[in-house]
């Protein structure tokens, strides 16, 4: 379906001028070579105010970037995923505080790493199970094979898991896979950016009884009206698909070394479903995801979170009250730490201050792999999505120069 603007951006409290800062911006981006192209969104009140696209969606062709374009927005899956858990967990499938191993008994008896190398972990037993809370606030003690933080991190990487999900499993036998390597700590002591989404994914499959993309579909998107999402893509619009790209040690766009077989790959449903970043979206659907979240819930009487849980999942889960800075393994990229909260599925900022951003409590908020990002505010009435197709996220500071530039432009 078609995105336009809806409104002129002095009705809904943007200065224009200011607000086409963001596109003045991130031209420069487009022309030095750092990005491929991009899409930005703002909205307020429920209105586009702000729609724009520059550069390509393929360089190599000159397809340009437009605003159907379908990305891989990876790790904005979680989201997805965590509302997804959330609905069955409104229909008592569940208490959060249930123990995971309720539903992948591969989870119970699980150990946690004390020390040694990969070929020989010393572990012992986890003081604490798994709970369905620990994967939606990462307090799991999950890890991702990317981080490079940790011998449990090289273990994962050992089991096939380099990139994306092991290419022989499907996602129960991920889960299990997972299950068998040591926990970084126990349960609920620590923050660690994981595949604990992955896992919750397959906790909606045995509650539910569908398979993760059945139920993306029939229960989130067919009723959302996001047609363009999936975990694969309708080879009708092969021609829609960025292409994918990696920065180099300059930090210029180039192609993803591995695009060929990635690019093949996006036409099949994949044996393993990554709740935790599999899909594919558009513009047009990821608004509309957003616009659910801004309306605590529903869009176009269509309900599908209750408010309460709308509001109980944007608020700091982190034990204590803690931020990201103070729980958080190591470096994390995604987002800034300070002053940051994480709740479930989302994170959530608890001090403006302290995370020296323009902005507001209670601003939700994810990022993916590649680059994309969006945000909801709801103290100004605000969403926010910005679209492109490079990895690593962490390469350029696209993200709070964003928010910045999205601020800025508010004066009413």
């Amino acid at each position: 379906m078609a995105l336009e603007i809806e409104v002129e951006p002095g009705e809904v409290g943007f200065d224009a001028a200011r607000l086409n800062r963001i596109d003045e911006h991130f031209a420069k981006y487009v022309e030095a070579g750092k990005l491929p192209g991009w899409l930005a969104l703002v909205s307020r009140h429920g209105k586009i105010a702000h729609l724009s696209t520059h550069g390509m969606r393929d360089i190599a062709s000159g397809a340009p970037m437009q605003t159907d374009t379908l990305f891989r927005i990876y790790s904005m899956t979680k989201p997805v995923t965590s509302v997804a858990i959330m609905m069955l967990h409104e229909e008592c499938a569940f208490e959060l505080t249930d123990p995971v191993a309720d539903f992948i008994p591969s989870f119970a008896d699980l150990r946690v790493y004390r020390g040694g190398t990969a070929r020989a972990p010393q572990t012992r037993p986890a003081g604490e199970d798994m709970r369905i809370w620990h994967l939606l606030t990462h307090t799991s003690g999950l890890t991702y094979p990317f981080h490079y933080l940790n011998p449990v991190d090289e273990l994962y990487r050992r089991a096939g898991f380099e990139f994306g999900m092991a290419a022989d499993l499907d996602l129960a036998g991920c889960c299990d896979a997972w299950a068998s390597m040591p926990l970084l700590f126990d349960p609920g002591t620590a923050w660690n950016y994981s595949v604990a989404t992955d896992v919750l994914g397959r906790i909606v499959e045995v509650a539910s009884g569908q398979t993760l993309d059945e139920f993306f579909r029939t229960r989130i998107f067919e009723p959302l009206g996001m047609t363009d999402t999936g975990f694969a893509v309708d080879r009708a619009n092969a021609d829609r698909l960025a292409t994918l790209y990696m920065a180099d040690p300059q930090g210029k766009a180039r192609p993803y070394p591995k695009h060929g077989k990635l690019h093949a790959a996006a036409f099949e449903l994949p044996k393993a479903l990554s709740g935790g970043g599999g899909l594919f979206s558009s513009a047009h659907d990821y608004h509309r995801f957003t616009q659910m979240l801004r309306r605590e819930g529903e869009l176009d009487g269509t309900r599908v979170l209750g408010s309460r849980t709308v509001r109980y999942m944007t608020r700091n889960h982190l034990p204590g009250g803690a931020d990201l800075e103070t729980l958080a393994l190591g470096s994390f990229s995604e987002v800034a730490n300070a002053g940051k909260g994480f709740g479930l599925g989302f994170a959530v900022i608890d001090d403006p201050l302290a995370a020296k951003v323009i902005g507001s409590r209670g601003e939700l908020s994810w990022g993916g792999l590649a680059s994309t990002v969006f945000w909801v505010d709801p103290a100004e009435d605000l969403t926010v999505l910005f679209l492109t197709q490079l990895m690593p996220s962490s390469t350029h500071p696209i993200r709070p120069q964003l928010h910045q530039l999205v601020y800025q432009s508010l004066v009413d």
